[in-house]
């Protein structure tokens, strides 16, 4: 059972991201508060009622692979079919390739949906999204014309084919050949960890495949990147031909059984035929340009699957009756969402999943004015904020998911612990997220090396004045005042420790890598804190204004409880930051020996 939170989400999007401002730029003008609510009600029917009862199905039978073939789990295809004719695939799309042309925050809003829904399912989508914005950025009009409107239509699916037995996030280390014939080349190598790489959902499946020609340079300065269509238009135009690309299996993983990761072979018979984007060599520049948005949908995922684990744990705890009232020793006993531990594990959860999903909305909302604002400072702002914002949203948003996800199974005790309950399930899906799309490592690797030690901390000094500049804003009410105070008191302990490791990069490079994954939670405790604190401020605002609707009190307690029990993080984080980098860099790799 899954309800979408869609008064949440409304809220986040309107009260927090700015929907308002989305709304004002060019090409979003029909953007209002009515559509965005209409659209969240549609998006939670169709996840309630489609979506997340074939979700526990799907986990038990898994996708199947025999004779070369994948087949989805049964009633997919048609959950899919749906989904498709809802016009669901193309809801951020350009209209001119068949989709409705609404901002990132609306898409981000609704993808929450489908991955708390099925977060299996969604993979699918999600992976056909990345296709369509490298093929619209990169591709020729040529190829625009012949995929992308049934890529987003969603008639066709797409894949990113990255990964390769020895290449993993390192992409240097790609082998896969591409040896040009006419106007096209002939594909060879293996690709491994392929989400959707195969199965029966769609007609035809259109592959990005990383790949070298000959004569490329080593290393990531190499790599070209080819669309490889699984079949091929025959004479008549219909797309009828099998390509020269084989799923040779498909993994057995610990979580999302329902989405088929392929190894796919190319080439075992001739070579696939396989047409470049763009120029050759400049591949891994292509493939960034939907790294931030897969990164971001990721982090979407992370928060989205701790929602359902987090109101599955909700009914299993006011169901489960266990114990008696500690204040009523000699009472009937009581369901155990009574007892003030299991309210200290929801309350974590609630506090946690709030913010995170203001920060996954916020920077979507960022997306849409980084592509679409009419003045050239904002958008470079908003550009700037993205940059920061990315890795936290994927590395600290599925990091606290997966550590929501261990409570709520955590509440059903020793029947989280079995198959039959469905808490399990959450967790093992959920354990994909800090590692797909770039580990967790990699994102902090990212916020430290991109975005801190390249500019020198300009880039983190504008976003800390952001935040600092819309603080001035919040309400005055006392118990906001102490959130605030308490912000600005991290936002010093953040900036100490930008110093620190500017002056740590002086002295050893691998010193700010030992301590960047401090940093990034440092990064994610702070911006939550900011948006719980904001969330309050707006809360006591509505009921100054007679509304004291318990969705209200509910943030301003929530708030209260965050800044409690996580906003203490800081100093912890901080002191990390500080002391235990020589540590790490002075431990050789030979000490970790066995025995």
């Amino acid at each position: 059972m899954y309800t979408a939170p869609t008064k949440d989400l409304f809220f986040a999007a309107t009260e927090l991201a700015d929907l308002k401002g989305v709304a004002a730029l060019p090409g979003h003008e029909e953007v209002s508060d009515e559509l965005l609510s209409a659209i969240l009600e549609e998006a939670g029917k169709f996840a309630s009622e489609v979506l997340a009862p074939i979700n526990h199905k799907g986990d038990i039978q898994g996708a199947r692979f025999s004779d070369g073939k994948v087949t989805t789990p049964d009633g997919w295809k048609e959950a899919y079919r749906q989904f498709i004719d809802g016009g669901w695939n193309g809801l951020s799309f350009d209209t001119e390739r068949g989709g409705q042309g609404l901002p990132w925050l609306v898409s981000a809003a609704v993808q929450e949906i489908w991955y708390a829904a099925n977060m299996a399912f969604g993979l699918c989508p999600l992976l056909t999204q990345g296709a369509i914005e490298a093929v619209e950025s990169h591709a020729s009009e040529e190829q625009k014309a012949t995929y992308l409107n049934n890529m987003v239509s969603g008639e066709w699916t797409g894949t990113m084919n990255l990964t390769e037995p020895q290449a993993g996030s390192d992409l240097a280390a790609v082998k896969t050949k591409a040896v040009k014939t006419n106007d096209h080349y002939r594909i060879s190598g293996q690709k491994i960890f392929i989400t959707y790489g195969d199965h029966d959902m769609t007609e035809n499946i259109i592959h990005l495949v990383l790949a070298r020609t000959p004569d490329a340079p080593e290393g990531v300065k190499g790599i070209s990147l080819f669309i490889v269509p699984k079949f091929l238009q025959d004479d008549n135009g219909n797309w009828t031909i099998r390509n020269d690309v084989e799923t040779l299996s498909i993994e057995h993983k610990l979580g999302i059984h329902g989405s088929p990761t392929a190894v796919l072979g190319y080439g075992n018979n001739g070579g696939a035929i396989g047409y470049l984007v763009g120029e050759e060599n400049r591949g891994l520049m292509y493939m960034f340009t939907m790294m931030n948005a897969a990164r971001h949908t990721v982090g979407v995922q992370g928060n989205a699957v701790a929602e359902r684990a987090y109101q599955q744990a909700i009914r299993f705890a006011a169901e489960r009756v266990q114990g008696k009232a500690i204040e009523d020793p000699m009472g009937d006993r009581v369901a155990i969402i009574e007892h003030p531990d299991v309210k200290r594990l929801l309350l974590v959860q609630k506090c946690r999943i709030e913010p995170l999903r203001a920060l996954c909305l916020l920077t979507a909302s960022a997306m849409d004015k980084a592509d679409r604002h009419l003045d050239d400072e904002e958008r470079k702002q908003a550009q700037g904020f993205i940059e920061v914002m990315i890795p936290i949203v994927k590395g600290y948003t599925t990091e606290m998911g997966l550590e929501n996800v261990s409570l709520a199974l955590q509440i059903h005790g020793g029947m989280g612990f079995i198959e039959e309950t469905g808490a399990a399930q959450h967790y093992r899906d959920q354990r994909i997220t800090p590692i797909y799309e770039g580990t967790t490592g990699i994102q902090a690797m990212d916020i430290v090396g991109r975005k801190l030690l390249r500019d020198g901390g300009v880039m983190a000094a504008t976003v800390i004045e952001m935040i600092a500049e819309d603080l001035k804003s919040f309400s005055s009410d006392e118990r906001i005042a102490r959130m605030v105070n308490a912000l600005n008191e991290a936002t010093d302990d953040l900036q100490l420790s930008i110093a620190h490791i500017l002056n740590l990069s002086k002295e050893n490079p691998q010193l700010p890598a030992a301590i960047s994954e401090p940093y990034l939670r440092l990064w994610g405790v702070l911006v939550c804190g900011w948006l719980s604190a904001k969330a309050a401020s707006v809360a006591v605002s509505k009921m100054e204004d007679g509304d004291d609707d318990m969705f209200y009190q509910n943030k301003i307690h929530t708030a209260k409880f965050y800044f409690s029990t996580e906003m203490p993080k800081i100093k912890y984080y901080a002191g990390m930051i500080r002391t235990s980098g020589e540590l790490i860099v002075e431990m050789n790799s030979d000490r970790f020996s066995v025995g």
